[in-house]
Parts: structure tokens; C-alpha cells; sequence
């Protein structure tokens, strides 16, 4: 199983940046994703995720109204699109695949409950 995430890099207070992760190695369809994010010295924060179809998203406080979670089963491909980014989004975010199960959406936010992981994009916010 692999998970590539891609599109980080440097923007500016307000910009938008869409991240992207693409799966393999599993069945896509089965799983729930989830994005995560770690500032340096922090810990890892859970972001958001959204359902094995697509048709349920949840967020972290923070990021309500700013981020949205998609995905397309045909590409194997969510994505996070951040939007009015702000200095305190800048972290190295991270996506996930859960499979389907009891824990989800309950525990949603507990990376301890995600099977696999990407190796991370750097995102980075001037201001």
C-alpha cells in the first residue's frame, strides 16, 4: 500500500494551495480518508476526513469554512483544498486511509485508527 501526497509549498497569508493524495496498493473505496497535519514541534493534528464515498466530511474546528475535502474513487485520489491559508496552517500535512469500521466517524481524528499513511508535503504559509 502506498500514499503519495503532493502540492505543499510556499504561499502567502490568504492564499489557496490543493493538496493531493494518490493511493495504490488498496482497494480505494473501502477506506475513509483522512488529512493530518504536524507543525514543527507539535504534535500531529488531525485536519478533516471524509467517508469511504465521498458523501460525509468532518473538520477540525479551525479549518471549518477554509478547507474542503474531496475524492475521486475513479483516480484513487483525495484531495484537500485549503483556502484563506493563514501563518498557523503552515505544518507538514500528512494523508490517511482507515477502512471502514466502527470507529469511524466517532474517532475520526485519532491517528492511532488509521491503517495507512502517506509520507507528507510540506505546506508553508508567509506572512
Amino acid at each position: 500500500v502506498q500514499l503519495q501526497a503532493f502540492g505543499g509549498g510556499l504561499v502567502q497569508t490568504g492564499g489557496s494551495l490543493r493538496l493531493s493524495c494518490a493511493a495504490s496498493g488498496l482497494t480505494f473505496s473501502s477506506y475513509h480518508m483522512g488529512w493530518f497535519r504536524q507543525a514543527p514541534g507539535k504534535g500531529r493534528e488531525s485536519v478533516g476526513t471524509i467517508s469511504w464515498s465521498g458523501g460525509r466530511t468532518y473538520y477540525v474546528d479551525s479549518v471549518k469554512g477554509r478547507f474542503t475535502i474531496s475524492r475521486d474513487n475513479a483516480k484513487n485520489t483525495v484531495y484537500l483544498q485549503m483556502n484563506s491559508l493563514k501563518p498557523e496552517d503552515t505544518a507538514v500535512y500528512y494523508c490517511a486511509a482507515k477502512r471502514q469500521g466502527d470507529s469511524w466517524p466517532a474517532l475520526w481524528g485519532a491517528p492511532s485508527t488509521y491503517d495507512y499513511w502517506g509520507q507528507g508535503t510540506q505546506v508553508t504559509v508567509s506572512s
